[in-house]
Order: C-alpha cells, then sequence, then structure tokens
C-alpha cells in the first residue's frame, strides 16, 4: 500500500452509494459510502485490498481526510462469507482499542454486499520501499537503529495485549511508512488476509521473503514478526531484497559485507531475528528491544556516543573539597530514614518517614508540632492541596489530614501498598498504586472520581496537565491518561521501570527508565522527539530550567541536557548514586548523593560552588523555600540549611 502526498481538493458530491470502475473494479471517485466517506482518488491496490483516500462529509466546515481500506469477500459460500465477516468484525474491534503512536487508529469499520471497509486515520509521507526507491546513500546505523526501536514499541504494544498478543503477520517495507515528520507508522496489519477463504489450501499469510517457515503452516506467534523486522531492517540495509533470494536463506548474506558500516554487534542482533527455528530468534519485541538499546550508540540524530570512563574525567568539573562552610539553621530527628522529598505550606514542615509517621515541624525553628502514625513505612513524598496534607502509606492507603493539628480528614483504601506521591489539580488527588492502578480521589471527600489500569506497579508521581495524566510503571511504561475519565490517550515502551516522575516543558515531557536513559516525549502524542543515555539507571526525576533538563542517574552523574537536541551540556559526577532530584535556586542546581553530600551547582557551567557533608546517605530531593533548603537523609535527620 503506498500512501504520498495527494491534493486534497474535494470532489463534486454524487448521490450514488457505491460505484465500481468496470475496469479495475475500484471504487470510482466521488462514491459515497454510508452516506458519510467520499472517496478521492485510489491510493493504493494489493491482492484483496484497495485503499482510497477519502473526505469525511461529517466534517462539514473542514476537509476531514480518512483513507478507507476495502476488502473483497470472494467466497459464494454463505457460511464462508458469514464467518468471514464475523471474523472480520472481531479483528476491526481489536484495531479499534490499539493506541499507539506508530498505528493508525481505526474510526470506523462496516461490510456492504460483498466488500468490507475499514476506515483508518490518513497518513501521509513515503513507505520504506519507497524510500529505498528514491535514496542513494546506504542507510547508516543511527538512523537504522532509531527505525529499529520505533517499529520494536509499536510491535511491544501489539505484543502485550490481552488476553492474548496481536501479530502484525506482514512487516516489510511496504507495510511501514515515514510520515511527513520523519517517525514510523505501521501502515497495513494482515486483516486483508481474511479474505482468502477461498483461495487454494495452503497459502501464505504474509509476504514470500519476509515470512518465518512457521507462517506457512498457519502458525502466528510474536517470533513471526521478529523474523520479519529482520528481514527488513537486512533489506534496508544491504539493498538486497529478500523475496529475490532463496527460500529462508537470507540470514546467510552478511550484512557487513554490504554496508561495512553497520556495527558486528548490530549485524549479530538481525542475525538472530532471521533464524530458522522461531525457539533461535528473540521471543518477542520487547527481548529484541533490550538488546537494540544495549548496542546504541547515540540517542539523538546527531552526536558522539556518551560513554563515560576513566577516559573522560577531564570532562568533567572536579569536586572540590571545603568549597562552603555551611551551618544549619536547625536540625530534626526523626525515628527511621528520609527517603522522600518535604513539603513546606504556612510555615509548617512536613516530613514523611520509614518510622511509619509523617512529621510536621516548624519551618523557622525546626521545633515539633504533630505527628500522625501510618499503619507501615512511607516512602512517598507528602503533598498539601488547600488546607489539608496528604499522605501515602505502605499500609495501601492515602490519608487526608489537617494542616495544623494532624487529625485525620478521611483515607482512600488502595489494593496494595502505596509509593507514588499524591498530586493534585481540578479538586483531584491523583496518585499509583502496587497494585497496578492509578487513581484520582476527590480531594475533600475521598471519594473515588475514577481509577485507570497500568498493568503494573506504579511508583512514579502523576504529572498533571489540562486534559491528561502522565506516569510510569514498573514495567516500562509511560502512561497519558485522560484527565476526565482515566481512558489511555497514548503509552510509551522503554527498556525498564520507570520510578522517576515526569516533567515538562514546551510541550515536551521529559523522564527517565531504570534502562538508563531520560526521555523527551511529545506530550500530545506520545512522540519520542530524542532519548539520552545515561549509562546508569534513573530514579531521579528531572527538573528543566532554562531550555535544560537535569537529571541525576545511579552512576554518580548529574546530567545536563539541551531539551532541543538532547545533547549533553555538562555532566557532574560525585562519589554515590544520585537518586534525589534536582531543584533549581537562583541559578544553582541542588541535589543529594548517596556519597552523603548535599551540592550546588551553576546551572549554566555545573561548577561546584556550594555543598554540605551529611553523616548518611542522601536520597531524598531538597525543597527550598526562602533561600532555605529542607532535605532528610537516611539517617532519618531533617535539615534546614540556608543556600
Amino acid at each position: 500500500m503506498h500512501m504520498t502526498q495527494l491534493s486534497t481538493q474535494p470532489l463534486p458530491a454524487k448521490e450514488n452509494e457505491q460505484e465500481h470502475d468496470l475496469r479495475t473494479g475500484g471504487l470510482k471517485s466521488g462514491t459515497v459510502l454510508q452516506g458519510r466517506y467520499r472517496v478521492m482518488s485510489t491510493l493504493g491496490v494489493g491482492g484483496f485490498s484497495t485503499v482510497y483516500k477519502a473526505r469525511d462529509l461529517r466534517f462539514s466546515s473542514v476537509d476531514k481526510l480518512c483513507a478507507v481500506k476495502e476488502m473483497v469477500i470472494h467466497t459464494a459460500d454463505p457460511s464462508l462469507r458469514e464467518q468471514t465477516i464475523q471474523s472480520f468484525e472481531q479483528e476491526a474491534s481489536m484495531l479499534a482499542v490499539l493506541n499507539h503512536p506508530a498505528i493508525p487508529p481505526v474510526s470506523d469499520y462496516f461490510t456492504e454486499g460483498d466488500r468490507s471497509y475499514l476506515i483508518i486515520e490518513l497518513v501521509e509521507g513515503q513507505n520504506l520501499e519507497q524510500w529505498l526507491e528514491n535514496s542513494t546513500e546506504p542507510l547508516d546505523q543511527g538512523r537504522a537503529l532509531d527505525w529499529s526501536l520505533q517499529i520494536c514499541e509499536a510491535l511491544v504494544h501489539l505484543h502485550r495485549q490481552k488476553p492474548q498478543p496481536v501479530i502484525f503477520r506482514d512487516l516489510k517495507p511496504s507495510n511501514i511508512m515515514l510520515d511527513k515528520d520523519k517517525h514510523i507508522r505501521l501502515i497495513d496489519f494482515g486483516i486483508a488476509k481474511l479474505f482468502e477463504a477461498d483461495q487454494a489450501r495452503g497459502t501464505m499469510i504474509g509476504t514470500e521473503g519476509y515470512t518465518p517457515p512457521e507462517q506457512y503452516r498457519g502458525e502466528a506467534t510474536p517470533a513471526a514478526d521478529i523474523y520479519a523486522f529482520g528481514a527488513t531492517l537486512h533489506h534496508l540495509l544491504t539493498r538486497q531484497d529478500p523475496r529475490q533470494e532463496t527460500p529462508f536463506t537470507f540470514d546467510e548474506r552478511p550484512i557487513r559485507a554490504a554496508n561495512p558500516s553497520i556495527s558486528y554487534a548490530f549485524e549479530a542482533i538481525i542475525s538472530r531475528c532471521l533464524k530458522y527455528d522461531a525457539k533461535d530468534r528473540f521471543p518477542d519485541a520487547m527481548a529484541l528491544k533490550e538488546e537494540l538499546l544495549s548496542i546504541a550508540e547515540t540517542d539523538v540524530e546527531e552526536g558522539k556516543p556518551e560513554r563515560f570512563g576513566e577516559q573522560d574525567r577531564d570532562l568533567f568539573p572536579s569536586i572540590r573539597v571545603g568549597i562552603s562552610q555551611v551551618q544549619p539553621l536547625w536540625l530534626f530527628q526523626c525515628e527511621d530514614e528520609i527517603r522522600s522529598k518535604v513539603t513546606e505550606a504556612k510555615g509548617i514542615v512536613f516530613a514523611a518517614a520509614y518510622d511509619n509517621n509523617i512529621y510536621a515541624v516548624s519551618a523557622d525553628r525546626g521545633e515539633f508540632l504533630w505527628k500522625f502514625p501510618t499503619g507501615n513505612s512511607i516512602g512517598a513524598s507528602p503533598y498539601v492541596y488547600e488546607d489539608a496534607v496528604y499522605v501515602a502509606s505502605a499500609d495501601h492507603n492515602l490519608y487526608s489530614l489537617q494542616l495544623r493539628n494532624g487529625r485525620e480528614n478521611w483515607r482512600f483504601q488502595a489494593q496494595a501498598p502505596i509509593f507514588s506521591s499524591p498530586s493534585g489539580r481540578f479538586d483531584n488527588i491523583f496518585f499509583g498504586a502496587d497494585d497496578g492502578y492509578v487513581y484520582a480521589v476527590n480531594a475533600f471527600r475521598g471519594a473515588m472520581s475514577w481509577r485507570a489500569n497500568a498493568y503494573a506497579a506504579v511508583r512514579s508521581t502523576p504529572l498533571i496537565l489540562e486534559e491528561g495524566v502522565i506516569f510510569g510503571t514498573e514495567e516500562g511504561e509511560i502512561y497519558c491518561k485522560d484527565l476526565s475519565n482515566g481512558k489511555t490517550l497514548w503509552q510509551v515502551q522503554t527498556g525498564n521501570a520507570v520510578i522517576s516522575s515526569p516533567a515538562m516543558a514546551e510541550d515536551i515531557v521529559f523522564v527517565g527508565s531504570l534502562d538508563g536513559a531520560i526521555y523527551a516525549l511529545d506530550a500530545s502524542s506520545g512522540w519520542r522527539i530524542w532519548r539520552y543515555r545515561t549509562h546508569g539507571a534513573i530514579v531521579s526525576s528531572p527538573v528543566v530550567h532554562k531550555g535544560i533538563v537535569y537529571i541525576g542517574s545511579a552512576n554518580g552523574f548529574l546530567h545536563a541536557i539541551d531539551i532541543d537536541s538532547g545533547s549533553r551540556v555538562w555532566a557532574y559526577q560525585t562519589n554515590g548514586q544520585v537518586a534525589s532530584s534536582p531543584v533549581i535556586w537562583e541559578e544553582t542546581v541542588y541535589f543529594g548523593s548517596t556519597d552523603g553530600a548535599i551540592y550546588g551547582l551553576t546551572v549554566e557551567g555545573g561548577d561546584l560552588q556550594w555543598r554540605y557533608e551529611t553523616e548518611s546517605q542522601v536520597i531524598a530531593s531538597p525543597a527550598i523555600i526562602e533561600s532555605v533548603m529542607y532535605i532528610g537523609t537516611t539517617s532519618g535527620k531533617l535539615y534546614a540549611l540556608p543556600v
């Protein structure tokens, strides 16, 4: 199926509903289907389907364009015909609920006579077969990896569908679009193959050269898509068409012989995808993606590998002892570790500790005001909304407490421990739990407004936008849920758990993953704009300031990254892990390290200008109010420090 840039001028309306060209058998221009979709032109013709460009007449004031995929029911047998229509409706219903940026959504489907139709988002650009025809330079590894990861992210979404995985069945260059924004889109699922019912037995589902041997036997598993992925990448990198080769011998043609710029590691991954036996391939797209991430040399369109080692020491500002003689304004001792960020409101500092308590102390002197005991440890940060402080506990409860005295207003019980810090907006408190759900709870009554299934533990703090709620999961998914009802707007798969909490600037969402990368995603669609590899797991949450995103990593670095290009501005190394999330105050970025120190670096160059040595690890993030930093440590001490 070929989709190209075409004229969008509307055609004259015709009253006939379904009129076919006698020469081609296709719909004539001007034909109106279902009284709604006016055919404008033919986009592509395949063995069992035709795709048209059409206008949706329901939108009378604008040219709302769509793609119409027409499939012919060949069989004359009434029972087979009914079976084909039923299978079509099941497949169409399945496609309609898929929600991924690389998968054009299905908005409608219907059957008229001996033809069934899908209404799909119109994708304009060029498919990768056309790209091969129009390009003269070999595909470089950087672009190949970028395309590969985008394809993998879509396949991961398909292969993780419940109750059973969705298999694409016909992955090949002509079914992969590079849209006008240079993003990968999968445009033609194997649904048309349902209409082969009246063909000879043994007809292959798929395309010769891209189809694995087991698919000839009617077996369709995620490993089949992996084989097709390998054949597709081999074709793109070598320009050797698998349809011209002896079946199942494509892996015997070394990629580097045709394209020496490709690394041995990348070649080995593609070779494994092309193994004859399915058990010798990657079992699914997630396993393949993890291997691709491990060899990615760069995560932006331009740049060099961001690998830190002894040879790179001179690139980073050094740690200078004794740069600042900081004396605490006051110190308060809790009974156990403080791992989360404290909160200040109305002259009160609230700190949650692993001794099950939330403490309230005066901000000016650190005097004890009250404490509230929950039923288990507290790893989430307190949150203040209106006149209440909200705290989540491993005892499964979210508590609403009165600011001044700690008396309980209400509690809401989830089905598992809560380590996600709550956040609030529009009179609701949002948080995730280890039960795999994200909740929206009325801030004043404690009644649940909605809950949304994320299918894995949620320990990331939700980012609340005007229309969406964005968070990460232990399975590595980043979700955007509809603010009003919790329905999924988009989701993106990373290579490992996402505990980091997202931040946003200039309509870009930034979030880190335990896979060692920070992701920059389009807030409206989830499209990955860039990915920056820190080469250390990320628990720290990002902060954005004047076009730079700052974030820590487990290999001891604080990274400063340009939000437009995803390139490193500077990186500063401590002697411990940086799980603490940075904060900005007067052109200085502050954060803690497990080496026991709290650092203050200049935002522009990463030069050390402030440091305080504690006596234990600093995992918590600082909170700064009116030139005073409040921060806790794993020794249970709560510090008030001048900055």
